[in-house]
C-alpha cells in the first residue's frame, strides 16, 4: 500500500470526511513523526512498531563495477522494530 492507497482507503471508511482532509491530516502525521525522528527522537506505536535513528559511521566501501575503494561518510538511517503485536499477526497460522 501506498500513501495515496492510504488516503483513498481512510476518507473511503470516513465518509464526514474529505479526500483533503484525510490527505492533510496522514501529512501532519508523517511530519511530526520526521520532526520527533530529526530532533533524534523516538516513535513508538503501540502494537505495530518504533521508529529511530542509527548512527552509521564511516567505512570504506567498494564499487562493485570496479572493485576500487571508495570512501563513506558517516550517516544517520531509520530504522524499525516490529512491534509484537504486528510480528503475531504476520506470523499467525490461521488460528483466528
Amino acid at each position: 500500500m501506498i500513501k495515496s492507497e492510504l488516503i483513498a482507503r481512510l476518507a473511503n471508511e470516513n465518509p464526514h470526511l474529505t479526500q483533503k482532509d484525510v490527505e492533510r491530516v496522514v501529512g501532519v502525521i508523517l511530519e511530526r513523526m520526521i520532526g520527533a525522528l530529526e530532533d533524534g527522537g523516538r516513535v513508538e506505536l503501540r502494537g505495530f512498531g518504533a521508529l529511530s535513528v542509527r548512527s552509521r559511521p564511516a567505512r570504506t566501501g567498494r564499487n562493485p563495477r570496479t572493485g576500487e575503494a571508495v570512501d563513506v561518510r558517516a550517516k544517520h538511517v531509520p530504522f524499525f522494530k516490529s512491534g509484537k503485536e504486528l510480528r503475531a499477526r504476520l506470523n499467525a497460522d490461521g488460528d483466528e
